[in-house]
């Protein structure tokens, strides 16, 4: 079957004889489409099969024109649209010129090359960078990008330096970062109470000694600081473990190579690229049960307990290029911050933030105007799907098709969410996402969400925009949107998970949407989390399915632990019988606690209503006896789809009541997964269960009766659930649509807010009666 690769190039690849390569390759490949320049890069488009178009993607990277330059590549698979034969198509010259800032790239090979090579002045240089790499996003004060409007306005180029930015000819010509080790930022030593111990290399093998050692080092890098120990080292892993409060929660691994990360994970081609590509994302990798040791060096177990996977990245700035070298083994490297906190940025907050926690640190004299977290990338089904965006793809943009062309001229912000926050800002026909913001709990995360949104509309100049939002009342983000705009536009939470995909995988006509994740406010005050909706492209969205409700005793309280969730099921079966029963669950509460459960049960106390797909992963987990209480959000669902059987294909019986919506009966599946505990092993039964909600998928779209369907919610960053569903769908000549570059979880949640706040312009011609923020 036919796919569409959408590409888009930027970099030198204009002017440099790159259209003419894309058309030549894709002429000897048999593949149709076009190609052509625009204000955002290259533009390229090819259909072919799914094999053909990946060998296409990966000769871009590999036989490109010598003087191109490709700084970012960012690619989707879509529907074809039927081209008949591939052409360079001419510009449009009625394109907007669009502001494109972007992200902060990881380093290239030349600098690489240079900064190891002893008769280069930059040799050694941990801020060595050129046009083609090095930072942006994250040190930019306003437009234009220009050196006095960046944090490196504060040191002045040395003649060198001066030379090779005039220099048309040279690979730094107005390189904004540009420095060496006369003239630029260096880096410095210090202890637990900011004093300093050493300077620029010295500092540098210090440091490596000291991780060495066990010690825990807070490094000043790219986008914010990051807490570093030697990974095959365990009490040093269990201490940071201990003094920044996360039990188990994974950490972040960087090797000094890819050969090294390949003793330890497997690696598909797909993955082996994004590990080495600009973006250096974390890359989810599933450890190999027997490993060769990394350096003569295993792993601590403590890195990411009963997890199957790692999170693996490659040195992407200099800094770590330098470290890494030195040190021949893979790191921990995880965000410093204090949780629910955005990541630490300046090294004086560092030390009162990280005191208790960083034995030493590794800081540098080069402001960071704004974090940037490393982005989380999974592969599925050999294709990419962003489960953090920030730094390598933040604020690059996604763009749309607006049928409406005033509401193409028109700024809409979206401020996302509660948890996983991100905002996002729609200028001409180009959404722009911004960071990984975080959990909006703290007031530094608040704080942090609005110094983001001033930067969005200070750097794409929006003084008056329209502002969207989810209907939950007691967000932070809404309640924060009502207050300083005009009009605002409340987005329904799974609508807008729905949304989000249905964009940006230009998905036409009707689809069937389905959303899947632990929470968000629906229509009737309820916790919503499992729903389907009948979509369109006007974004007319019908209530089409929904789980079947249960209560959850304790409200807040559940989410954290599982085995309230389960009873709660349980509640739904049994009602007031079900404390009479003989039920392994039981045993794991107090007398106390299930006294005060079972009045909240009866009395509907602090219980509230929930459809939730998450809540209902979270209760199954407990019924298996897999985890009870929560450490890190998501990790009973984690540890549930760990569990499964690959092999298993059974699944269970579940009951559908014609009602508006359509309501999906779970406890037949309950009752079911309760006799199998006495009978069949965890890791089939969990495999029965994911194999169920797919055919509940399935079913449903049956009974929709249409052909299309979209994935979206936090829950569809189950690999095991999201392939089974896929693959059920395709053998019944279903279209699938997941995500790709939008994260399925909360951080895509504005894109979709944007998506249907545009559908609602073309009826409501009043949207834009804005008025300006105060205070802006």
């Amino acid at each position: 079957m036919n796919q569409r690769l959408k590409v888009v190039a930027r970099g030198a690849v204009q002017g440099v004889g790159f259209r003419p390569f894309i058309y030549r390759l894709a002429t000897e490949m048999n593949l149709t489409g076009y190609v052509l320049n625009s204000t955002s890069g290259v533009m390229i488009e090819v259909e072919g099969g799914k094999e053909i178009l990946d060998k296409f993607l990966f000769r871009i990277e590999k036989e490109k024109p010598s003087v191109s330059i490709i700084i970012s590549l960012e690619f989707s698979f879509l529907d074809p649209v039927g081209f008949e034969n591939f052409s360079i198509r001419e510009s449009d010259a009625k394109e907007k010129v669009s502001t494109l800032i972007l992200p902060d790239i990881a380093i290239c090979d030349d600098c690489k090359r240079e900064m190891l090579d002893p008769n280069d002045r930059r040799y050694l240089y941990p801020f060595i960078n050129c046009t083609n790499c090095g930072p942006r996003f994250s040190i930019i004060e306003s437009l234009p990008y220009d050196r006095p409007n960046t944090s490196m306005k504060i040191f002045e180029m040395c003649a060198d330096c001066r030379k090779e930015y005039n220099d048309p000819t040279n690979r730094r010509f107005h390189a904004q970062p540009i420095a060496c080790p006369e003239c630029g930022p260096h880096i410095e030593l210090w202890n637990e109470h900011g004093e300093l111990l050493l300077k620029k290399n010295e500092a540098l093998q210090k440091t490596v000694d000291l991780i060495r050692d066990g010690k825990i080092i807070a490094i000043k890098g790219l986008g914010g600081f990051q807490l570093v120990v030697d990974a095959s080292n365990d009490a040093a892993v269990r201490r940071l473990r201990e003094r920044k409060k996360r039990e188990e929660k994974p950490f972040a691994l960087m090797f000094p190579t890819l050969n090294e990360v390949k003793k330890v994970c497997a690696v598909s081609k797909f993955e082996e690229r994004l590990l080495q590509s600009s973006e250096s994302p974390i890359v989810l990798l599933k450890k190999i049960k027997r490993q060769t040791k990394s350096n003569g060096r295993e792993i601590s177990e403590s890195v990411a307990p009963v997890n199957p996977y790692l999170g693996v990245m490659l040195p992407y700035t200099p800094l770590h290029h330098l470290l890494l070298c030195e040190l021949n083994l893979p790191i921990v490297a995880t965000s410093a911050n204090i949780s629910e906190e955005p990541i630490v940025i300046d090294e004086h907050a560092a030390l009162k933030k990280l005191s208790g926690i960083a034995d030493y640190y590794l800081v540098h004299n080069r402001p960071i105007v704004r974090h940037v977290d490393d982005s989380i990338v999974r592969v599925v089904r050999d294709r990419e799907m962003v489960m953090r965006r920030a730094r390598g793809y933040a604020p690059l943009p996604v763009t749309i098709n607006t049928r409406d062309e005033e509401a193409s001229t028109k700024n809409i912000l979206a401020v996302g969410g509660h948890l996983k926050n991100t905002v996002a800002l729609k200028v001409d026909n180009n959404v722009f996402t911004s960071q990984y913001i975080g959990d909006l709990s703290t007031a530094e995360s608040f704080n942090t969400f609005e110094k983001v949104i001033g930067d969005f509309q200070s750097l794409y100049n929006c003084p008056e925009v329209s502002a969207a939002c989810d209907l939950h009342p007691d967000y932070v983000s809404t309640k924060f949107a009502k207050e300083k705009f005009g009009y605002v536009v409340q987005v329904q939470h799974h609508e807008a998970h729905v949304a989000a995909c249905r964009m940006e995988n230009q998905v036409e006509g009707e689809a069937l949407g389905v959303s899947w994740d632990g929470t968000g406010y629906g229509y009737d005050g309820t916790i919503w989390g499992g729903e389907f909706f009948i979509t369109n492209d006007n974004g007319d969205y019908r209530h089409f399915a929904q789980f079947k409700k249960f209560h959850l005793p304790g409200g807040e309280l559940a989410i954290k632990e599982p085995r309230r969730s389960a009873i709660g099921i349980l509640y739904e079966i049994f009602g007031d019988n079900l404390f009479d029963q003989d039920i392994e669950l039981l045993n794991r509460f107090s007398a106390q606690e299930l006294k005060l459960i079972r009045q909240m049960l009866e009395k509907k106390i602090n219980s509230p209503l929930t459809s939730s797909a998450g809540r209902l992963f979270d209760g199954v987990a407990s019924l298996l006896n897999i985890k009870h209480k929560l450490n890190y959000e998501g990790q009973a669902a984690m540890m549930l789809e760990f569990s499964t059987d690959k092999n298993e294909l059974a699944s269970y019986p579940f009951e559908i009541d014609d009602a508006e919506p359509l309501l999906i009966d779970w406890r037949p599946i309950i009752k079911e997964i309760m006799s199998d505990c006495e009978k069949s092993s965890v890791g089939k039964i969990s495999a029965r269960f994911h194999n169920t909600l797919a055919e509940i998928i399935l079913e449903i779209a049956k009974r929709s009766r249409l052909n299309k369907v979209v994935l979206s919610g936090g829950c569809f960053q189950n690999a095991f659930l999201l392939n089974r569903t896929i693959e059920k769908h395709q053998e019944n000549n279903f279209s699938v649509y997941w995500h790709q570059r939008i994260p399925p979880n909360d951080g895509g949640i504005a894109v979709g807010q944007i998506a249907l706040a545009l559908n609602r312009l073309s009826k409501e011609k009043s949207f834009y009666s804005s008025e300006k923020i105060k205070g802006s």
